[in-house]
């Protein structure tokens, strides 16, 4: 597995506890961990000569932007960022009314090999750092507090690659981003999507921290699944639902099923019908995703009015919330399944 070398941590790899202890190792009393955080992530406050001397000794991550490329609807822009190694990522910003959400990278390219996925078609390369996610939304800040708009209020980890693939240095980068102490975004309105990587998952309900689950499913059925997601002849359907309703009972929270549509694969009455019977009595919230266009994968999605059929079976047949995700940027590349650095 190729992992990025390097000789220091980053000034953003550090969740509290890790800086405090970091501090400590170097003779520097524990006390300054409030006033480096608040220097790094609030843009304020004096620090004292040890803390100066510890920011001193590291830097962010390289992170610079190659493309930056806004989307006709608007609301949704993309850029693609070089780090110090010359791999690149992307990451989008998209606004809403009140607020702005940011789809993070985890990975560079992904392991998981779904087929409609433009980063899956890229395999994987390497693992990001809790600091290159982290400075990924320091970026986002910086570049909505230029143009006078407010911080990101919501972070969704579904840019490239599988984040439970990559838990530890998720887990790391989450902590910053979701300190109050830090860039203070609420565990609720962080959101981590994964095709069903069973293992994370286990350790994603033992640590208790309230993020939100959304796992993509596609399939009501072993053989179509693993179809669509090859990692589900490893990890299959009966076993994720079984990893899921854990979650739920662990955390008192509804995991979000994502279902990308795809016309004549995955859309018809009797898919809606079989998916609903499968999440009958789930703690669970169906979000639907009209395909987004690919290079490589010849499917197309579904009509509207197929769309809206597909969401109206479910309701019934199961008697559980379904929405249909937005789709923003896709002619940027931005929608989900699109991003390929």
């Amino acid at each position: 597995m190729l992992q990025l070398p390097r000789s220091m941590d980053s000034l953003y790899d550090f969740p509290f506890s890790d800086l405090e202890d970091s501090l400590r190792s170097e003779g520097i009393k524990a006390v300054h961990a409030q006033e480096i955080y608040r220097s790094l992530y609030k843009k304020g406050g004096k620090l004292a000569p040890g803390a100066q001397r510890w920011i001193a000794a590291r830097k962010p991550p390289e992170m610079t932007i190659v493309k930056d490329l806004a989307s006709s609807d608007g609301y949704t822009r993309k850029f693609l960022l070089r780090f110090a190694d010359g791999k690149e990522i992307e990451t989008v910003l998209m606004g809403y009314r009140g607020r702005y959400t940011a789809c993070i990278s985890s990975q560079v390219g992904c392991a998981m090999g779904c087929v409609f996925c433009a980063t899956g078609k890229m395999g994987f390369t390497r693992h990001l750092t809790a600091g290159e996610m982290v400075a990924q939304i320091q970026f986002l800040n910086n570049h909505l507090a230029t143009e006078g708009k407010e911080p990101l209020r919501n972070v969704v980890m579904m840019g490239m690659g599988e984040p439970l693939h990559n838990f530890k240095e998720l887990m790391k980068g989450l902590a910053v981003i979701s300190d109050p102490r830090g860039i203070g975004i609420a565990p609720s309105r962080i959101s981590i999507s994964t095709v069903g990587h069973i293992p994370g998952i286990q350790k994603l309900a033992e640590a208790g921290k309230g993020y939100e689950l959304s796992v993509s499913l596609h399939g009501a059925s072993n053989q179509e699944r693993s179809a669509l997601i090859p990692i589900n002849k490893r990890w299959p359907i009966e076993d994720l639902l079984d990893a899921c309703r854990a979650y739920s009972e662990k955390t008192e929270r509804k995991v979000l099923i994502a279902w990308t549509l795809i016309e004549g694969a995955n859309d018809s009455d009797d898919h809606a019908t079989r998916l609903a019977e499968l999440l009958k009595g789930r703690q669970v919230h169906v979000n639907l995703i009209p395909l987004n266009p690919t290079e490589g994968f010849d499917g197309q999605p579904p009509s509207e009015e197929r769309v809206l059929e597909f969401q109206r079976i479910i309701k019934a047949t199961a008697g559980i919330p379904v929405t249909v995700r937005q789709r923003r940027g896709i002619d940027v590349g931005a929608g989900c399944g699109q991003l390929a650095g």
